[in-house]
């Protein structure tokens, strides 16, 4: 089943399950994981007072990147099949493609991160997507 598997939607799952793993780990590691991952001074500083907000945040977004990688490895051929995962993994590329160009205005809105977090956090998400636009293209064609 793993040799059947579309090797760049794998991929793309992987390293989006990876990315959820990290946002959970800031949770326990605390200000100094947020700090290492290029949050923002003030993001920084609320979890250092130990604020709900960040570990809320990180928790939201490690949900939803896991959530996309259960759907990515669906459609890339392994697990169960779920209804739509094809579907699901297009508006996923859309959206690591949108946040990845976005980022010039996106910065301007979200006030305190780092430039190294804007640039690797934009970085990432256009590999995502490529990763995932390439595998799914191929998973499409061959059906």
């Amino acid at each position: 089943m793993l040799l059947q598997a579309n090797g760049f939607l794998l991929l793309g799952a992987l390293l989006t399950a990876l990315a959820g793993v990290l946002h959970f780990a800031c949770i326990f590691w605390g200000a100094r994981g947020f700090q290492v991952l290029g949050a923002g001074e003030q993001l920084v500083a609320m979890a250092a007072r130990r604020h709900w907000y960040p570990p809320v945040v990180a928790c939201a977004i490690g949900c939803v990147l896991l959530l996309w990688a259960l759907l990515t490895l669906s459609a890339a051929g392994l697990g169960p099949q779920l209804a739509l995962a094809k579907w699901a993994v297009l508006l996923i590329t859309l959206v690591y493609l949108g946040r990845a160009l976005a980022f010039p205005w996106l910065k301007r809105v979200i006030i305190g991160n780092s430039e190294r977090f804007w640039h690797l956090s934009s970085l990432l998400c256009l590999g995502l997507a490529t990763l995932h636009g390439v595998g799914l293209a191929q998973v499409w064609q061959a059906a």
